[in-house]
Parts: C-alpha cells; sequence; structure tokens
C-alpha cells in the first residue's frame, strides 16, 4: 500500500508531489491522527495510572484475563 501525503488548502485536498497513479484510479483518504486530545493534566494521570499498573504487574498483583473480561462484562 502507498501512502500519500496531502494538505488542505482552500477546501481542496493537494497532494504534495508527484503522483506516479493511472489516470482514473480513485484513492481512499483518512485523517492521519497525530495524536490524542489529552490536556497535560489528562496525560499526567495517564501515565501516572501505567506506572502503577506496571508496578502492580511486577509484584504479580494480576487477575486471568477470562475474571477481568466477566468483570468488565458484569459492568454492562
Amino acid at each position: 500500500m502507498k501512502t500519500l501525503r496531502a494538505v488542505v488548502r482552500g477546501g481542496q485536498l493537494v497532494v504534495e508531489g508527484p503522483v506516479s497513479l493511472p489516470e482514473g484510479t480513485e484513492v481512499e483518504l483518512t485523517v492521519s491522527d497525530p495524536g490524542d486530545e489529552l490536556d497535560e493534566a489528562e496525560r499526567a494521570a495517564l501515565h501516572l495510572a501505567l506506572e502503577e499498573a506496571w508496578a502492580s504487574a511486577r509484584k504479580g498483583e494480576l487477575i486471568p484475563g477470562e475474571q477481568l473480561v466477566k468483570e468488565l462484562r458484569d459492568l454492562e
């Protein structure tokens, strides 16, 4: 799969650089998300939660995946 880069200019997608596709080729475009919408406080909270989870895992404080899935389904 070939990746093409384009920018929006004046409400139009403009491909940057030459395109070596046959005339009439249809392309499907998706928007590339360079990141997420977390602010600094939310990102810090996420990183803290991940650090706590890894510390817990290193101590062997784990539950089987099947149990986790059941608990999550029970919340529905």
